[in-house]
């Protein structure tokens, strides 16, 4: 019989209709794993998975496959309507036909009925050992058909485990992959493989030519080294520029890999082994961690810099104990407020108006008005910010508009040059005391001068008019600016 790649009837001689007792029309285009019926019981379905394996063997290798004695009952009708079964053994030869370009088209079935073989072989059995040998093998090569039927069952054994080793090799999840020869073209590789290089044809293709963006990264020597010494190859979060889409930028990864020596029986080398998992996510995370312990410890620095300013010029703007503790306390309070903030945000930066409420809300809300379109501030900026306002706002309520319960604060705050930009505060007071010049600059004041100037690398101006304190603060927001 003829079947076609997806094991249809195709065709089939008057021989097969005459001992299937079927007619030709009836078979033509029918699967043939459907119309197999090869009897009752569980020998049946062995039978059937036998005969699958076979054909799909042939569709996946595109060579002729062989079973040596495949147990295919006939149906036999009988006049009452039920079906009976006549034991019948077959020799199958299973022939790939293909097309110009390689590809198998269709499988060709030549069967040989072996019946009557079976029956004397069993015949024979129950002869005494040493006759039935010697009788069997004179007569149809007992020997040899027990040893055909020996290497069939060994090679279904053998198809098996081939069939489990490589579910396991695809299915591992590291990278694999086997390279064949000097050329080391790419036989076999298993899904992650095919993920970390983008998923590209290359099983046929020498690894130069399937993986070009390799050339200068040494990994070719890697191979050729590998076959030239028969020792193995490993690497440790290796960095390896891979083109990962088609015609995109190159992507870097870092591979732990192990590249070993493939040989025959004889001991000659044959190929490369390559195995090895990707790590770039394990070796960025340890990459960031890094960066976020020497930033921690910068902060650490500077915050301890901060309140040992803040200790010293607190102490001497005061000489009550308890004043100094007050004042102290408050503006430690409003460092670490800040601090929470940025800590939401892991030190990514914070928004103007969230440090500009956390700074005043304690005074209340409703007493100050915040005008300004949306700012971000990255963790220095932040900092200084929030140092600045928490003095602000407790100058106003100890001298300026929050003192008295008519008093108002008013903030704008605005961005301008947008190839440079920069941000521009107005802290302005109404509704308060009449305010005069100080006569000496206290701590708050040069706090936020320092702050401003040095920190911020910006400009202050600070007015004390009749209607209220002002203070106009311009700050680069970025440091090309500055």
């Amino acid at each position: 019989m003829l079947l076609d790649a997806e094991l249809r009837y195709a065709g089939m001689n008057q021989a097969y209709l005459d001992v299937t007792q079927r007619r030709r029309e009836e078979l033509l285009g029918q699967l043939v794993m459907q119309e197999y019926d090869g009897g009752p019981g569980q020998e049946a379905q062995e039978n059937a998975r036998q005969l699958l394996a076979s054909f799909e063997k042939v569709l996946a290798t595109g060579k002729p496959d062989h079973l040596a004695v495949l147990h295919y009952p006939i149906p036999v009708p009988q006049d009452d309507g039920t079906t009976t079964y006549e034991d019948r053994y077959w020799s199958c030869t299973h022939t790939p036909i293909k097309d110009a370009d390689g590809r198998v088209t269709h499988i060709l079935q030549h069967t040989s009925d072996i019946t009557e073989l079976e029956r004397l072989r069993r015949q024979v059995g129950r002869l005494r050992p040493a006759d039935a040998s010697s009788a069997l093998d004179s007569l149809i090569g007992g020997g040899m058909f027990r040893r055909a039927m020996s290497v069939q069952a060994d090679n279904r054994r053998l198809e098996t485990e081939r069939r489990q080793l490589l579910d396991m090799f695809m299915q591992t999840p590291g990278f694999v992959a086997v390279l064949n020869g000097p050329q080391h073209v790419i036989q076999l590789h298993n899904g992650a493989y095919g993920q970390l290089i983008g998923h590209r044809d290359v099983i046929g293709k020498p690894i130069r030519e399937a993986l070009p963006e390799l050339a200068g990264q040494g990994f070719y020597d890697f191979l050729d080294e590998v076959l030239a010494t028969g020792e193995p190859c490993q690497g440790r979060q290796s960095p390896v520029q891979l083109q990962q889409t088609p015609d995109g930028l190159l992507a870097t990864r870092y591979l732990n890999f192990i590249y070993q020596p493939i040989r025959n029986d004889a001991g000659t080398i044959m190929g490369v082994f390559v195995q090895g998992h990707d790590v770039t996510d394990t070796v960025l995370a340890a990459e960031r961690q890094k960066l976020m312990i020497d930033e921690l410890n910068h902060r650490v620095k500077n915050t301890l810099a901060t309140v040992q300013s803040i200790a010293m010029q607190t102490a001497r703007s005061h000489e009550d104990p308890r004043s100094f503790a007050e004042t102290f306390q408050s503006r430690i309070l409003s460092l670490s407020h800040t601090h929470d903030l940025l800590t939401r945000s892991h030190w990514e930066g914070a928004d103007l108006r969230e440090v500009l409420e956390h700074e005043t809300t304690a005074h209340g809300l409703h007493r100050l008005t915040l005008n300004g379109p949306n700012v971000a501030l990255d963790p220095a900026m932040a900092v200084s910010l929030g140092m600045i306002f928490h003095e602000l706002a407790t100058n106003a309520a100890k001298y300026g508009a929050l003192s008295s319960g008519d008093g108002r604060v008013l903030v704008d705050w605005s961005v301008a040059n947008q190839a440079h930009p920069q941000l521009g505060i107005v802290w302005r007071e109404t509704g308060g005391p009449s305010v005069t010049v100080p006569e000496r600059r206290g701590f708050g004041s040069r706090l936020i001068e320092r702050n401003v100037r040095h920190d911020l690398a910006g400009t202050v101006q600070m007015h004390y008019r009749d209607d209220g304190f002002t203070a106009e603060i311009t700050i680069p927001l970025s440091k090309e600016a500055a």
